[in-house]
């Protein structure tokens, strides 16, 4: 039997193998390290047994996919510790996440934080304990019957929805076995660099209907300096909350008058209408014209895109003279309907529409989260109609675009992914082919590099992602470009071509931003609140050392706001030192004036910048030049 390697070598064998045995012939150590393999693309436990000729590929630890089998297996390696702690506890789920993993149960007695070290102290003895992980077989019925006499009635109902004659797969560690498609680990003891988070309330199945279980979060890596690593990461992210910043700045706050929907405060509004200002300007300069379309629309519409059966649950309703609306919680169908406004030929194309649209989306409780997740939010959508030839050179254009704002006005890195055409889709076949090769020759014409999500693309066509990386290494999903067959067809669009006939757009859904708000909190978080000049809410505060020095401070506060600087004055009867400390250390602003009897009789300013002890004194007029300047948007080359 011929196993081919990645490399191209040849490893001949004798009768049926299994892949530890195929590891150990190329090296011992990889033996050792492997958690799994791929035999013809597939992912294999290592004690998988070979019987026909294969292509293999080793997964270690340091992998992305050797990362995702160990925290699948501490998820595991977790319930095991509970139950053998907490006898009677019922387990439900347990995937591996981002970074971690969680598990939900359902204990005689709730969990407490206090349980954690207990559990995670088990963890640690079943890893000692090196135990065994074998995959098990079972047919559905066999399946049923042996969870139904253990009691496990989360088991029971998710292999009842299986349907009968399937053949399913467990996974078993000493006393516990779960239902699982793996791969896994060999044993416990590949399972050393993990640590447990929280408990959580989660409703089976997501249904708030349901029973609430208990859900507790760990994180699990491959390593233990990769854990210590991840940690300390998280303490800064603490450090960076946006939701502590926000409250220390004075940016926004949210309300048990209004969960999810965010107040903007005056600074915060600066930083937003910043933001704003800016997208209408390179937007314009890019070809959009700006629209904006009703906040709240016929349930008619939402029928016909399609929202009103597939996302009726998350809208917000209300009739009006015994018509039935919705509040929109997209921007799309309204862009349609401007579109749909007017008659276009092919030579209107392409039209490019934004809308800087406020949405409402009906979360969880559960899930808000600060700006990060509301229910309330503005989303800067833009919408492109035009010609399939178009497509190439529209979704070069907006790459230009996101590039422009991410990486040469923020200083982001970001990867782009392009996600194909799903199992359930609409479209032809050639449709889809065209415009997927669309988002990859413009991505490569431009030589953009992008990782590939087969399967992944919206039912109405392919996309791109991008996810942008901040100052401590956490990644951030924002822009997006959507190609839509879908909405097209919905509401009958069309245009006349050049042949007088009636012809179909394409459709472009788009953001940079995203969310406005969630942006605005990915930038806290990224800036640690000490925002550029350029953004700051407020670019130059002026801090008086006497009441003397007051009125010249009110001609320097006037000065530099009639040039559009967002400026402030403490003329607070508190000391110097207090005032820097505050206005440097609490609200981080960039530039402080200090305003002496020196400055009063000089025509000067006492210049100090954020973070800085040094003092430079200027001229006023040179100053207000030398600012104006500084607190231009600028795009690097």
């Amino acid at each position: 039997m011929k196993v081919i390697l990645p490399s191209g070598d040849v490893k001949e064998f004798e009768g049926e193998v299994n892949l530890f045995t195929v590891a150990k012939s190329i090296s011992n150590s990889l033996a050792k390290k492997s958690v799994a393999a791929k035999v013809d693309g597939e992912l294999m436990d290592m004690s998988t047994v070979l019987d026909r000729d294969a292509k293999i590929e080793f997964i270690t630890p340091d992998t992305e996919e050797g990362e995702e089998i160990i925290r699948h297996s501490t998820a595991h390696l977790m319930a095991q510790a509970v139950v053998r702690l907490f006898p009677g506890t019922k387990v439900a789920i347990g995937p591996a996440i981002e970074n971690g993993f969680y598990y939900d149960f359902d204990p005689n007695v709730q969990f407490t934080e206090e349980d954690l070290p207990k559990i995670e102290e088990e963890m640690r003895r079943l890893v000692k304990e090196n135990i065994k992980i074998e995959r098990i077989m079972m047919t559905r019925e066999e399946a049923i019957k042996h969870f139904e006499a253990l009691g496990e009635i989360y088991k029971v109902e998710i292999i009842k929805d299986i349907a009968q004659g399937e053949m399913l797969s467990f996974y078993r560690q000493g006393e516990f076995m779960d239902l699982c498609r793996g791969p896994h680990v060999p044993s416990t003891g590949y399972l050393k660099a993990f640590k447990l988070k929280s408990v959580a309330g989660a409703y089976w199945r997501g249904d708030s209907k349901n029973k609430m279980l208990q859900r507790i979060y760990g994180f699990a890596f491959s390593d233990e300096k990769k854990l210590k690593d991840f940690l300390t990461l998280l303490e800064e992210a603490e450090k960076r909350d946006h939701r502590k910043l926000g409250k220390e700045l004075d940016l926004f706050f949210v309300s048990d008058y209004g969960p999810g929907f965010p107040f903007f405060l005056p600074k915060g509004m600066a930083i937003r209408n910043t933001l704003i200002d800016l997208w209408r300007r390179e937007h314009t300069l890019a070809g959009y014209t700006e629209i904006m379309t009703p906040i709240m629309l016929n349930k008619e519409l939402w029928e016909t895109s399609g929202h009103w059966f597939n996302y009726r649950e998350n809208m917000y309703t209300s009739e009006i003279d015994e018509t039935e609306f919705a509040i929109k919680p997209m921007n799309c169908p309204g862009g349609v309907l401007a579109y749909k406004s007017q008659l276009h030929s092919y030579k209107d194309l392409p039209i490019r529409c934004g809308e800087l649209g406020t949405v409402h989306r009906h979360e969880f409780s559960g899930a808000l989260h600060g700006l990060m997740r509301v229910r309330c939010f503005t989303q800067d959508d833009a919408h492109i109609f035009m010609t399939p030839e178009q497509i190439e050179s529209e979704i070069i254009g907006v790459v230009n675009l996101i590039d422009k704002f991410y990486s040469r006005l923020f200083g982001f890195e970001y990867t782009i992914e392009l996600s194909t055409k799903p199992d359930k889709a609409i479209g032809s076949d050639e449709i889809w082919e065209k415009a997927e090769s669309a988002l990859a020759s413009a991505l490569d014409k431009i030589g953009k590099p992008y990782k590939l999500n087969p399967g992944d693309g919206a039912f109405y066509g392919p996309k791109l992602d991008f996810k942008i990386k901040d100052a401590i290494g956490r990644t951030w999903q924002c822009g997006t470009i959507q190609l839509d067959f879908n909405l097209p067809e919905r509401f009958d669009m069309n245009y006349i071509g050049e042949d007088g006939e009636k012809h179909r757009p394409v459709m472009i859904h788009r953001v940079v931003y995203g969310s406005i708000e969630r942006f605005i909190g990915i930038l806290i978080e990224h800036y640690a609140g000490a925002f550029p000049l350029w953004l700051a809410p407020t670019q130059v505060k002026i801090l008086t050392i006497n009441d003397e020095t007051v009125p010249y401070a009110k001609e320097v506060f006037k000065k530099l706001q009639e040039k559009g600087i967002r400026t402030e004055l403490d003329s607070r009867a508190e000391s110097i030192g207090y005032k820097i400390r505050e206005a440097n250390g609490k609200y981080k602003v960039p530039v402080q004036l200090i305003i002496g009897k020196n400055e009063v009789e000089n025509g000067e300013v006492n210049i100090r910048r954020r973070g800085s002890q040094e003092q430079v004194s200027m001229k006023l007029d040179e100053f207000v030049d030398m600012i104006v300047e500084e607190a231009k948007v600028k795009f690097d080359k």
